[in-house]
């Protein structure tokens, strides 16, 4: 039989709950602390029956195990409600569970209410279970090591899961430009997958002392895989401060709401990583499962797992490298969204075989599944292949429009000759008037799609704003050039006013949505006109707008929560001089001369002439310019790549530095520790010696007291035995006492037998009638014998039946007194008096008993000789007996037992002997008197 194994885990698991209020601001967590390590659940919605699924777990050994359950150690689960706004916690009641009642066999789940609940008239449970496990883990696991594992999904509807096969795998349909998951039959909807990567921050953090970046190339870059597609972002050089667009790579799949969910929860996770060349300097997993929550209806709204995730070096297992602090860990800004496609199938279809693929991208990789790449990751060339075709398809996706038909052959787009150059500039100048519980890392976001971008600007870096202060917002000046109508301009902007949503950046967790601040640009236009002169000597035209505007609160309240200050302004550069306009290849352009004879200067040979000279000292100069421009971009190049160099070495000194400062300080800790250490194990040493000694005097002083108390036991069976020996003769003088009666009653009826033979010599009628007589005082005194005979007989069983139980009840509480005795000493004294105490009551009980019977058969016998008709004629009626005697009998048994039931006064006692005896000789006298 194999032995058990000597490592545990605890593990609780919390399934479930019920009767929970519904809060939809809130988010439900449960953290178990236990032994001084404290682990938590993931946040869950606050709903009526929230689904926790979580299993939490300690290691220890059973030795720790013994000493936790003899110190009645418990595990504490609190249940706290977390504002999804602020971040706020608070506790809604908490559950207290006993280690004592934990076992290796795995027990059903239970209900377990929250005690101190907030929701006092629901009353609130959870379905827990607690078991212990063996720990196979042959590693020894610190403290950081002690996370929550989470329970094993739940399998689906059983209809549902019998249309699943065990692995879905998404297959390209290359043709029609989506991938398929499920069968294609049943899984009929579109849905559309994007990943966004955004931004970068300590990236210097990753590369390592021994890489050599001259070596490797000078270009970083982002890699991951979606869906068997290799995606790369744009290079940047600086790592100190990363500078790239966030692109955005999505794929369409044709699929199912459940069985998308299902294909989502088996992929493993996506893995980004910071590339330099071919190597990987870091890379950070973004989990899938959020995509596949069933709470969120992909109908009406989309599924985002977003956020800063921390970039690991390759090999952290194997580097002992130290934990950097939170705000200097490399972060990469990663945004992965699921939602259903909201242009029509048909529709879509219909563009689909309208558009024709431009020939220059019809071989290009963007339209089918990349090669497998040697490395990893991709090569340089082949990532600016990738890159390029990329450019190309979205130059080509910018030339094709939608009116009724899907045209590309169109290589330019017509401007209106009544359209204007504008120029329209918003600085937002500063946030005053916080009027929130928290120090805000403040951002403001906003996006105006009729200046001809989509992308939102941001301010940036977020700036602290606390309550009562005004912070000027840094980088926040933003201007756009478009043209347009005039007409269009002025109802855009009465009727679309531009939002500015201001967002709290939280570097932990996800960014937190404040309010929004709504512009009305109409106000611009009401402005006053002030002219101003181009670079060419034309006249243009400005006005500006500046105000102060509240930050309404989100969610549709009209709360106020700051006030932002901002100044717009719209230049009108006049009209647009460059028309593009759309013409075909047959088309002519034709141009009409004036028939008036030009002048010698105006004739085409003399323009001819003057533009060739111009040419030329354009060219010259054109040509001192280029060279002075090489020459000052190479110095340029020269100086910013030593700079960069040069912050790259002091990014790796401060490395260098900031590791040695936590390996000492480490070091540090750990001979502090030691130190500690030593000191405790000194004093447990001398605590258990001390704790030696106190149980060996204890374990002497118990063994005393156990000696003792059986000597006083001993004592007592002694006297409970010698009391039953005096009983025992008493009986026995009582038996000689009735055989004495028994034996004048044999000489009563001799002397009856003579008196009959006296009587036979008188008369034959007189002696007649005196034989009637006698005889039928004969046939009374025999019944009046036989009745004696048989109570007397009756008396001695019964008495013999009280001798044998008094034995075994004698016997029984000897027995249970040993018992008590070894379980718990400090009880003895009091437990023996209670013995006692009760042995005594009953035999006081009985000896009343026995004594009122014996009185009534004295009574009884004295009255039948009384009625005998040869007593003596003087003699009166039978002598009651002393009442006085019993009377003092009875006071002396009250006063013995009242001493007895305080407890103070034991048998050895000299006062409760001479009570005894006392109440001996009473009883002796009594009985004397009636006999």
């Amino acid at each position: 039989m194999a032995s058990k194994s000597d490592q545990l885990l605890i593990v609780v698991s919390i399934l479930e709950g019920r009767q929970f209020p519904k809060s939809q601001r809130h988010n439900l967590v449960v953290q178990a602390k236990f032994d001084g390590e404290q682990l938590a659940t993931d946040p869950v919605i606050h709903t009526e029956q929230p689904q926790f699924c979580t299993e939490l777990a300690w290691e220890l050994d059973r030795r720790t195990l013994h000493q936790h359950r003899l110190q009645r150690t418990p595990i504490k689960l609190q249940c706290y409600a977390v504002d999804t706004t602020t971040s706020a916690k608070e506790c809604v009641g908490y559950i207290i569970l006993d280690l004592r009642s934990v076992q290796e066999i795995k027990q059903a789940p239970k209900w377990f209410p929250l005690l101190s609940s907030k929701y006092t008239k629901l009353k609130p449970a959870l379905l827990l279970t607690m078991a212990l496990e063996n720990d196979t883990k042959q590693t020894e696991l610190t403290p950081e090591h002690f996370k929550a594992k989470k329970a094993p999904p739940r399998h689906g509807s059983p209809v549902l899961s019998s249309l699943l096969p065990e692995k879905l795998v998404a297959v390209l349909k290359e043709d029609e430009g989506y991938h398929q998951i499920g069968l294609q039959d049943h899984c009929t909807d579109f849905f559309v997958l994007s990943v966004t990567v955004a931004f970068a921050t300590k990236l210097e953090q990753l590369i390592p002392s021994t890489m050599n970046l001259a070596r490797e190339g000078s270009d970083f870059f982002f890699y991951y895989a979606l869906l068997g597609n290799d995606i790369t972002s744009e290079p940047f050089q600086n790592l100190m401060s990363p500078s790239f667009e966030p692109e955005r790579a999505s794929v369409r799949i044709r699929s199912s709401d459940p069985v998308l969910r299902a294909f989502l929860s088996q992929q493993p996770s996506l893995q980004v990583h910071l590339c330099c060349g071919n190597h990987s300097l870091g890379s950070t997993e973004v989990s899938l499962a959020g995509l596949a929550k069933s709470s969120v209806d992909l109908q009406k709204q989309v599924a985002t797992v977003e956020g800063a995730f921390i970039l690991q070096p390759p090999n952290r297992a194997k580097q002992s490298l130290p934990v950097l602090p939170l705000e200097l860990q490399p972060t990469v800004g990663v945004s992965v969204i699921l939602r259903r496609e909201r242009m029509p199938h048909l529709l879509y279809l219909l563009l689909l075989k309208r558009a024709t693929t431009p020939p220059h991208l019809k071989e290009s990789p963007i339209f089918r599944p990349p090669h497998p790449l040697s490395s990893p990751f991709p090569t340089p060339a082949q990532r600016v292949r990738l890159t390029a075709c990329r450019k190309k398809l979205l130059h080509w996706l910018s030339l094709t429009q939608l009116v009724g038909a899907f045209s590309v052959s169109a290589p330019k787009i017509a401007i209106p000759s009544s359209s204007h150059h504008y120029c329209f500039s918003m600085d937002l100048r500063s946030i005053r008037h916080l009027n929130l519980g928290f120090t805000v890392s403040c951002m403001l976001r906003y996006a105006y799609q009729f200046f001809g971008s989509a992308a939102p600007i941001m301010t940036n870096p977020p700036v602290d704003v606390k309550r009562n202060m005004e912070v000027f917002l840094p980088q926040s000046y933003c201007a756009f050039d478009f043209a347009t109508l005039p007409h269009q301009l002025q109802d855009t902007f009465f009727r679309v006013p531009l939002v500015v949503e201001v967002w709290h950046k939280d570097p932990s967790t996800r960014d937190i949505f404040l309010g929004t601040a709504s512009i009305q640009l109409s106000n611009l236009l009401t402005a006053e006109k002030s002219r101003f002169l181009g670079p060419e000597g034309e006249q243009h035209w400005r006005q500006t707008f500046s105000e102060r505007i509240p930050v309404l609160k989100a969610h549709g309240t009209n709360e106020k929560v700051a006030e932002l200050s901002y100044v717009t302004t719209l230049e009108d550069l006049g009209l647009v001089k460059v028309q593009e306009i759309v013409v075909s290849e047959s088309s002519k352009v034709q141009c009409s001369l004036c028939g008036a004879p030009p002048e010698p200067r105006e004739t085409l040979e003399y323009r001819a002439a003057l533009e060739l000279e111009m040419w030329k000292e354009m060219q010259e100069d054109l040509f001192d310019d280029q060279l002075k421009k090489k020459e000052l971009d190479h110095m340029q190049a020269l100086a910013e790549e030593w700079k960069k160099r040069d912050r790259e070495r002091e990014a790796l000194v401060k490395k260098k530095v900031f590791e040695y400062s936590v390996l000492e300080q480490q070091l540090q800790k750990t001979l502090a520790d030691l130190e500690k250490r030593e000191r405790q194990l000194a004093h447990a040493e001398m605590e258990m010696q001390r704790l030696q000694r106190e149980l060996r005097a204890e374990h002497e002083f118990s063994m005393r007291e156990l000696q003792e108390s059986s000597r006083r036991l001993r004592e007592d069976c002694a006297h409970q035995v010698e009391l039953e020996r005096s009983r025992v003769r008493q009986l026995e003088e009582e038996r000689g006492r009735q055989q004495q009666q028994v034996g004048k009653y044999k000489v009563l009826e001799k002397e009856y037998q003579q008196f009959r033979e006296q009587q036979s010599i008188r008369p034959e009628i007189r002696l007649q009638s005196e034989i009637n007589l006698l005889s039928l005082e004969k046939v009374e005194l025999e019944r009046k014998l036989e009745s004696t005979t048989k109570s007397k007989l009756h008396y001695k069983q019964q008495w013999g039946r009280a001798l044998k139980e008094l034995a075994r009840f004698k016997q029984r509480e000897q027995e249970s007194a040993m018992t008590r005795l070894k379980k718990q000493q400090q009880e003895l004294e009091s437990m023996r008096l209670r013995y006692l105490a009760a042995e005594e009551k009953e035999a006081v009980k009985s000896e009343k008993h026995e004594l009122e019977d014996l009185r009534n058969e004295l009574n009884r016998l004295k009255q039948q000789e009384d009625k005998r008709p040869w007593a003596g004629d003087s003699s009166g009626p039978a002598v009651s007996p002393n009442e006085s005697a019993d009377d003092h009998l009875s006071r002396l048994l009250e006063e013995r037992d009242t001493l007895l039931r305080t407890g103070v006064y034991t048998h050895e006692d000299r006062i409760i002997s001479e009570l005894n005896r006392q109440i001996q000789d009473a009883m002796a006298s009594a009985i004397n008197q009636v006999v």
